[in-house]
């Protein structure tokens, strides 16, 4: 009589991503249960050297998380490749070559005169100017500058509204901080998938090193 085997059933945990920002990846830490790890990858155990840093608490907040100083430099060298790419960051250099300057674009990314060129003043339409990449966690209001801490740098923009220099003389502002208590990370989604890419080519070099 042939013997029945029942079918081999495998477990597996479902990995969670944070409420406020799907693109990254809550990993629980074995070793210390109470803290977890975020990630842009859901590649599991998560490399710590990659991930954005842990967390005791969810959501994340400023008292919590304790970020990943190696992830500033991730980020900053994903920005100096690709913001000026960036669709928000390209709007932005055509509204402050326009005849009305940045009155035309989008709070979430202002120029460095702090407002004077969406009024028509220095630094705005057909001179050239600065824009800054922000966090979109936390838009500013219409017309108004970023906090300091949702600042991720600037690009510098020509009269006719084009990027100086081959990465738009990308300047890192040096106050931005991934969690405050408005959010955590909130990049664009064109910022985001250059970021994850970028992540993944390390995160792979990283596992054939081991």
């Amino acid at each position: 009589m042939r013997s029945f085997s029942p079918p081999l059933l495998v477990y597996m945990t479902a990995l969670s991503t944070l409420s406020s920002n799907p693109n990254i990846y809550v990993h629980e830490n074995t070793p210390r249960p109470s803290t977890h790890t975020l990630s842009l990858l859901p590649t599991s155990p998560p490399l710590p050297s990659l991930s954005l840093g842990t967390t005791t608490a969810l959501p994340p907040t400023p008292r919590t998380f304790a970020e990943n100083r190696a992830f500033h430099a991730i980020l900053s060298t994903v920005l100096r490749r690709h913001a000026r790419a960036d669709p928000f960051a390209r709007s932005q250099a055509a509204a402050l070559a326009s005849p009305g300057g940045l009155s035309l674009g989008s709070p979430t990314w202002q120029d460095s005169a702090g407002g004077a060129s969406a009024q028509g003043g220095a630094g705005g339409a057909g001179v050239g100017g600065w824009i800054h990449v922000s966090d979109l966690r936390n838009p500013p209001d219409w017309g108004r500058v970023a906090w300091p801490e949702d600042i991720l740098g600037s690009l510098e923009v020509d009269a006719n509204g084009r990027f100086v220099g081959q990465d738009g003389n990308w300047q890192e502002s040096g106050t931005y901080r991934v969690c405050t208590n408005e959010g955590i990370l909130g990049l664009s989604p064109f910022l985001v998938e250059k970021l994850v890419e970028h992540l993944k080519m390390l995160d792979a070099q990283e596992r054939a090193k081991a």
